[in-house]
């Protein structure tokens, strides 16, 4: 019987031993923040986020194209005599194409040159007997007309002889070539097409609302659907819209020196545009005010709710570029949409999470 009651003594004051131990012990929990009115303040997660210069990239599809193509027409006409050239072979500027019969052009040439001769020494005589006073001075002025007549006859006789041969206006490659060997030509009719390959242009329409990024000379990527790339350059961008897309149409021009990539190639074109202060933030903290305005929520130093408007730069596969943030800003990435602007939470970092 004693020993029972010791027994049980001894475990009363241990027990109160254990319980005192928590009072004088410091405790190391933390209770949750509260607000104004004495309840937990609610937890949301928040991560920094600074602004800087972004360069966004737009990409969009659109076709190869040469920088010349020309279309080599017959300048009179005749028959084809002579094709100095095939599909495929490279030209200068000069190089013979094609020739057409003479036609009497040459025969034109030679009667244009008689007549001039005969006109000039008719002037000449003429005008000896004027200084002696056996010729009236007013004749030689008809005289003189008569010869300046002769001279532009021969002129179009000789330029219609030029135009017999057909020569190239352009450095390039014969792509088209019409004209054969005794083929009738009248003026006008094609007779080659020459494009050049270098350089050659990748060129897109872009819409409306993208054309205020694009600027002469901005960089751009082009990867072909042949799986080539290459580095170019906007060259032009069009200020009035074509069709009834209301599109623009922008020239990137880019290398060909070997002429390995063709006219007509299906190409993406990556425009890297102007850089623009922006911020980049997780797409799940972005969220819409109660007025439907898209923006982001953020807890300023005494962690209290605010609602910053944004306007989208560029996407990404997990993050967005916005702008409308200035400086380094705490913005809430999880728990934004259970809280409201001027709410007291508990901001907790994002990597703490």
């Amino acid at each position: 019987m004693f020993w029972a009651r010791v027994t049980a003594l001894t475990v009363v004051l241990l027990t109160g031993l254990w319980i005192g131990s928590g009072y004088l012990r410091p405790s190391t929990y933390a209770p949750p923040a509260r607000t104004d009115s004495g309840k937990p303040a609610f937890r949301v997660n928040v991560a920094d986020v600074g602004v800087s210069e972004h360069s966004r990239r737009y990409v969009i599809t659109g076709r190869t194209q040469s920088d010349q193509r020309v279309i080599v027409s017959a300048r009179t006409n005749g028959l084809v005599t002579r094709v100095a050239v095939r599909r495929g072979s490279l030209v200068k500027p000069g190089d013979l194409i094609a020739e057409l019969s003479d036609e009497a052009r040459e025969a034109n040439v030679t009667q244009a040159r008689a007549r001039l001769a005969q006109r000039a020494a008719e002037l000449e005589a003429r005008e000896s007997l004027a200084k002696r006073g056996n010729y009236p001075t007013l004749n030689l002025e008809q005289l003189r007309a008569e010869k300046q007549a002769a001279e532009a006859l021969l002129a179009t006789a000789e330029a219609e002889l030029l135009r017999a041969a057909i020569l190239a206006p352009i450095a390039g490659l014969v792509n088209d070539l019409p004209a054969e060997v005794g083929q009738t030509m009248q003026s006008g009719a094609a007779v080659a097409e020459l494009i050049a390959p270098d350089p050659m242009l990748a060129v897109v329409e872009l819409p409306e609302r993208r054309l205020a990024g694009v600027r002469v000379g901005d960089p751009a990527e082009i990867r072909l659907v042949t799986g080539e790339t290459r580095q170019g350059k906007v060259r032009f961008v069009a200020r009035r819209p074509g069709g009834v897309t209301r599109t623009y149409r922008v020239d990137v021009e880019f290398a060909n020196p070997d002429g390995a990539i063709a006219d007509g190639i299906a190409a993406e074109v990556a425009l890297v545009l102007a850089p623009v202060p922006a911020a980049r933030v997780p797409r799940s903290a972005l969220t819409f005010s109660a007025e439907g305005q898209l923006g982001l929520r953020i807890v300023d130093a005494g962690n209290i709710v605010q609602f910053v408007p944004v306007t989208l730069v560029d996407d990404e596969e997990t993050h967005l570029w916005v702008s409308g943030l200035s400086g380094t800003t705490r913005v809430i990435t999880r728990g934004q949409e259970f809280i409201r602007e001027g709410q007291k939470v508990e901001a907790v970092p994002e990597s703490g999470t």
